[in-house]
């Protein structure tokens, strides 16, 4: 007997991404826009570029680490409405702090793969100018602390940014190696823009009286020597992490449409890629952003593979330390790594960036005709997620 469950493949059909902005109250271009039309945007991208109906939504996961306030109470849900679709599509939000997105992706192929679903959006969305990171504090001070003193005492839960500064310690990093890598992500990602490399995957959007069609958070003259005279931000003394060397609080939102088979030939959609594997993993919440480096290999292992299998790889810029780390336990080609930038450049809207990286590799997967493609991240709390990716 055929069950209706059986595995099946899951298929990216789609991937868009607005632009990012800067996370600033005055200068930052969302800074007026509500998150609910931010993602409401990537929605009607979506199924016009896929030339779906509202209806043939039959799920939509979205992930946000801040769900308070303006991003509270099912904001996937709410962008859905706010674009005037059909109320009998149903949406879910998560939280796995940074892998949010990257998470809320892994649960819509797996309705898929399970049987469950045909045709399921995923994405995130996060307004970091509107509802800040210390949006969490302020709601402790009313409800209580998310950790309880009993978990304190076993447990070291550290800021992010003293996190990666305990990565560049127990790595060797130095404050140079950290500042090269932030210009080379400034200049690699001005080097897409002139050359139409985010095109593909670019949501354009009117915002702040101009018609946005990149990122506000590249700078193309940016140099070893000004990063070299930022003071340290987490140590001011000792320190060797800076506002240079780690992603800027940004405004975006992305999200994919990812389809069965059934609904490929069904609705005529073009297959984007495959997704071969995927997992999530934890580590010390002490250190906390190492998961990229034991999610990367637990896939590698897994799948029978090694690092010069993988023909591009996107892991997340939340710390130049992270990615460092990862390049010397990992020892991949830096050339095929983060080869339009990342999120030093382009910005860590923290509940969004998971999807952002799919739209950014798959475009440029497609851009230089390669098969294989890797997703890793870090996230708050000491988690890492990883996904493969393969082209048809």
């Amino acid at each position: 007997m055929a069950f209706a469950g059986t595995r099946r493949d899951a298929w990216i059909v789609e991937a868009l991404r607005t632009p990012m902005g800067r996370g600033h109250l005055q200068k930052g271009w969302y800074r007026e826009v509500h998150p609910t039309t931010m993602l409401a945007e990537v929605y009607k991208a979506l199924l016009a570029s896929t030339g779906l109906a509202d209806t043939d939504i039959e799920d939509i996961v979205v992930g946000t680490t801040s769900p308070f306030g303006e991003q509270s109470r099912n904001v996937g849900r709410n962008a859905w409405l706010s674009a005037g679709y059909a109320p009998t599509v149903p949406a879910v939000q998560v939280d796995r702090r940074c892998g949010s997105a990257q998470t809320a992706v892994a649960m819509a192929a797996a309705f898929v793969a399970s049987g469950t679903h045909d045709v399921v959006i995923a994405g995130g969305v996060e307004h970091m100018g509107r509802i800040p990171m210390s949006a969490a504090g302020e709601i402790e001070k009313l409800y209580g602390p998310a950790w309880p003193a009993s978990l304190l005492e076993a447990w070291d839960f550290p800021a992010m940014g003293e996190a990666a500064e305990r990565i560049a310690e127990q790595w060797g990093i130095s404050r140079a190696a950290m500042d090269e890598f932030a210009v080379r992500s400034h200049r690699l990602a001005a080097d897409a823009v002139a050359e139409g490399r985010f095109e593909r995957e670019m949501v354009p959007l009117h915002l702040d009286g101009a018609l946005r069609t990149s990122d506000q958070g590249i700078r193309p003259g940016i140099s070893a020597e000004s990063l070299a005279a930022l003071a340290p931000v987490f140590r001011p003394d000792t320190g060797r992490v800076t506002a240079g060397t780690s992603s800027p609080m940004t405004d975006g939102a992305a999200g994919l449409v990812l389809a069965s088979d059934d609904a490929v030939d069904r609705f005529g959609l073009a297959k984007r890629a495959r997704i071969v594997d995927q997992t999530t993993v934890g580590v010390d919440p002490s250190i906390m952003l190492t998961g990229p480096i034991p999610a990367t290999r637990k896939l590698l292992e897994r799948n029978g593979m090694t690092m010069a299998d993988i023909d591009l790889v996107e892991v997340n810029e939340a710390f130049s330390s992270v990615v460092l780390a990862w390049e010397q336990e990992l020892k991949p080609d830096m050339e095929r790594v983060n080869v339009n930038g990342g999120a030093i450049a382009l910005g860590h809207p923290v509940g969004t960036t998971g999807s952002r990286l799919f739209a950014t590799l798959l475009s440029e997967m497609e851009r230089r005709n390669v098969e294989i493609g890797l997703v890793t991240m870090c996230c708050g709390g000491g988690l890492g997620t990883a996904t493969l990716v393969q082209r048809v």
